[in-house]
């Protein structure tokens, strides 16, 4: 026994040490450049047959570089080189410093430049860098028009019916499976389908707050939360939030005991535009903060499935004890923006945030519904997040290498771990306002910083969509911005 045991420890020892060897050796292929960012690896087998190993050994080997950061598992599909952006390049640009927003209530102004920017959108003339759509190439329209066909033979009669709030109970099914990936144990009866997420947003706000009452925003924010607030003539108080990991604590504890701030809005995960990913400890701490007040928040989690190493962040919903969180969901960055389908789930408010969406709007449509309850209830959405998710991952880093080849010196740049949107900051004297024009003149949009704060602030700073497919034209396009933006700074 005592002479079984030595061996199977040495030969466990010297398996240990063969995986190890041939993970240094993928990792030398992947550095030396045979493997490029992106690129995926030869099948187990072929890697078995290539390394004289077992196809155990390669897999523990692979199991190794994942937990390193080189590799990313797809399911069904392989091993993919993690597209890693080296931040000791020297042309690499730096990452944008905390903002320093205004420290008091404001009404919203501004943003009628938001209107020609979603506008410039629809021109195909236009590179649309600017209003944060998936190109249509990112997104599952064979299999949803099949979902949508099949529904349309199959019950016909519902089609034709209107679809009452709370919404089709196929699809909230679905939605509460999908919200336990995220943290959070909920009933299909703890959900709302609403005609997007910005529907849910505005529901939200008036279901918590009235007109006059101060919101709590992270600065700068997505200004389809600024519109939110503004038609329902709240006022904004925006707080100092970080690029990388979301809005900052003690600034919302100082501000709690200044204002009487009545909700909070945040999106923790890979929000819009920094593309910030809140750290679970803090999105915890946020939820605590804001429940010891009294204070109801309200989540936007539109980009929550979108996390470039696969790994679905927990939404702040999921540290809701009490069920003051109202969450607003949306298979506009997945699905696809023009379906206008999202969700709520609003808590202890439930009811009341019901019935205001039956007497906003009604219903929501049944065949779009019916549709994705379809194509989700399939079994085929999680492998095209993992594939769509790659493909985001490759261009958001291949967007910042643009960036850094192409503006000039002193340039800054956001490096979010999911979404499709990236947020540049320019040198002193910029002006963004006159390079979004110059832009435009050159056939590209792009989305002003100023239309991100309540006040119009963040003058230097824009938004890129990164959700377009690469070509020589898009990196063109890019060339030229970096160009103007040196002319006009």
């Amino acid at each position: 026994m005592q002479l079984q045991a030595f061996w199977s420890g040495t030969v466990s020892a010297m398996t240990k040490l063969l995986y190890e060897e041939i993970a240094t050796r993928l990792a030398t292929l992947i550095e030396q450049g045979t493997f490029a960012p992106g690129a995926r690896l030869p099948g187990l087998r072929k890697l078995s047959r290539q390394f004289n190993v077992s196809v155990g050994t390669v897999v523990s080997a692979c199991a190794l570089l994942e937990a390193q950061g080189l590799l990313l598992a797809e399911p069904r599909s392989g091993h993919y080189v993690a597209d890693r952006l080296d931040e000791t390049r020297a042309e690499t640009p730096a990452r944008p410093e905390i903002g320093t927003p205004a420290e008091e209530p404001a009404l919203i102004q501004g943003q009628e430049r938001v209107l020609a920017l979603v506008q410039a959108h629809n021109d195909p003339a236009l590179l649309p860098f600017g209003a944060a759509v998936p190109d249509a190439s990112f997104l599952p329209i064979a299999a949803l028009e099949r979902s949508a066909a099949r529904v349309r033979r199959t019950q016909r009669g519902r089609v034709a019916d209107y679809d009452f709030p709370p919404g089709a109970l196929e699809l909230r099914v679905q939605i509460a499976q999908r919200m336990a990936e995220a943290g959070c144990q909920l009933g299909p009866d703890e959900i709302v389908v609403t005609s997007g997420c910005q529907e849910a947003l505005v529901l939200s706000l008036r279901t918590v707050a009235q007109p006059g009452d101060v919101i709590a925003i992270e600065s700068p924010t997505f200004y389809g939360i600024l519109q939110a607030i503004e038609s329902q003539g709240m006022r904004a108080l925006e707080i100092a939030t970080d690029p990388q990991t979301g809005l900052s604590p003690d600034s919302l504890a100082r501000a709690l005991k200044q204002w009487p701030i009545k909700a909070c809005v945040l999106m923790p995960n890979f929000g819009n535009p920094l593309g910030h990913r809140t750290p679970e400890p803090r999105k915890a701490e946020l939820v605590s903060l804001l429940q010891a007040r009294g204070v109801a928040l309200i989540e936007d989690d539109v980009y929550g499935e979108l996390a470039f190493d696969h790994q679905r962040p927990w939404a702040a919903k999921a540290y809701d004890t009490q069920g003051e969180v109202l969450y607003c969901g949306s298979f506009s960055k997945t699905l696809g923006s023009g379906l206008r389908l999202g969700w709520a789930a609003p808590g202890c408010y439930c009811e009341r945030f019901t019935y205001l969406k039956y007497a906003s709007s009604q219903a929501t449509p049944t065949l779009t519904t019916l549709a994705v309850a379809d194509y989700l209830e399939r079994g085929g959405y999680q492998r095209f997040l993992h594939a769509t998710q790659r493909r985001y991952r490759q261009q958001v880093r291949r967007v910042i290498e643009a960036v850094g080849r192409y503006f000039p010196a002193g340039t800054r740049m956001t490096r979010p771990s999911g979404g499709f949107v990236v947020w540049v900051e320019l040198r002193q004297g910029a002006n963004v306002l006159a390079l979004q024009k110059r832009a435009l003149a050159a056939g590209i949009s792009i989305a002003p910083g100023p239309i991100f704060s309540s006040c119009g602030g963040y003058e230097r700073c824009f938004r890129l969509n990164c959700a377009l497919p690469w070509s020589p034209r898009i990196e063109a396009a890019l060339a030229v911005l970096g160009r103007l933006a040196g002319e006009t700074g």
